[in-house]
């Protein structure tokens, strides 16, 4: 009988403790939620298309000595990681925003707050992958890359963060690229 009582005591503890870590989680998520906008850096879109323009590369390809274009080019490839490395982090910031939104009972919020999340997801996985063809072209610098894809993603998920944005609040504005 005894064995039974401090079992059952220890259940109700545990049960407790769960609770309590439960609702303080939560209550850091609202507290998180409302200060993740302070956490997007924004992009400069022109200097990021700047890097990624093939026409630029050709040339500085036909006016630099071969040496010499090789570490600019890798220079330029390092500045374009680093821009692919803050759409990341603020594609991962978003997707946060976006799960916090999804609990509103307001459809519009819901459905904009799920299409932000799922462009953000994708934008995570095309930078990913941009990161590593960038990395590899550090390598091989006379060879391709591929982050246009992420300059189009990037540009589409801010369309989607301005949505929620404006339909959860109207005056603040949302900006994912730096003002020019």
């Amino acid at each position: 009988m005894n064995l039974a009582i401090v079992l059952v005591i220890a259940a109700v503890l545990a049960l407790a403790t769960i609770l309590s870590v439960a609702v303080s989680r939560n209550l850091q998520t609202s507290r998180r939620s409302a200060s993740l906008g302070g956490a997007i850096r924004p992009i400069d879109i022109e200097a990021f298309r700047n890097l990624i323009d093939h026409a630029e590369d050709s040339y500085l390809r036909r006016r630099l000595p071969p040496a010499q274009f090789r570490v600019v080019r890798r220079e330029r490839l390092r500045a374009m990681a680093a821009y692919v490395h803050v759409a990341g982090s603020n594609a991962a910031v978003l997707v946060r925003v976006g799960e916090a939104a999804l609990a509103s009972g307001d459809p519009q919020v819901a459905g904009a707050a799920r299409q932000l999340v799922n462009d953000a997801l994708l934008l995570r996985r095309n930078t990913t992958v941009a990161l590593a063809r960038i990395y590899l072209a550090l390598a091989w610098p006379n060879s391709g890359f591929a982050a246009v894809r992420v300059i189009e993603r990037y540009e589409q998920l801010s369309g989607a963060a301005m949505l929620l944005g404006r339909l959860q609040n109207p005056v603040v504005p949302v900006r994912l690229s730096a003002l020019n």
